[in-house]
C-alpha cells in the first residue's frame, strides 16, 4: 500500500513538473484561424458569441500550446478537448461555452 502511494505521488509530481515547464507563452500564429462573419452565425451562436470565443481561444489556449485550427477536429472532439482543458486554462463555464461555439463553428 505504501509503495502504491509513493508511485502515485511520483506520477503526480511528474505531471505537475511537465505542465509547469510546458506552460510558457508561445507567440501563436492566428492567421490560420477563421475570423467569424455574419455568414457563420447559427441558431445557437451569434456573431458576437463567435468573436468573443475566438478572442478567448487566442488569449487562453495559446498560453500553453500552439493554436489549432477549428477544422483540425470535429465538434464532438472539440467538446471533449475543451471539457478537459477549460479548467486548466482557468475558463469559466460561460467562457468555455463561447470557445466551444467558436471552434465548432456554432454547432
Amino acid at each position: 500500500m505504501k509503495a502504491e502511494k509513493i508511485f502515485y505521488l511520483q506520477v503526480l509530481l511528474g505531471v505537475v513538473m511537465i505542465m509547469a515547464v510546458s506552460c510558457t507563452k508561445k507567440g501563436g500564429d492566428t492567421s490560420a484561424l477563421y475570423s467569424p462573419t455574419a455568414a457563420d452565425v447559427t441558431a445557437s451562436a451569434t456573431l458576437e458569441d463567435l468573436q468573443q470565443g475566438r478572442a478567448l481561444y487566442i488569449e487562453n489556449c495559446n498560453a500553453c500550446h500552439q493554436l489549432y485550427s477549428p477544422d483540425n477536429y470535429n465538434p464532438s472532439q472539440w467538446r471533449s478537448i475543451l471539457g478537459n482543458m477549460s479548467s486548466r486554462a482557468g475558463l469559466s463555464s460561460a467562457q468555455a461555452q463561447l470557445v466551444t461555439k467558436y471552434v465548432t463553428r456554432g454547432n
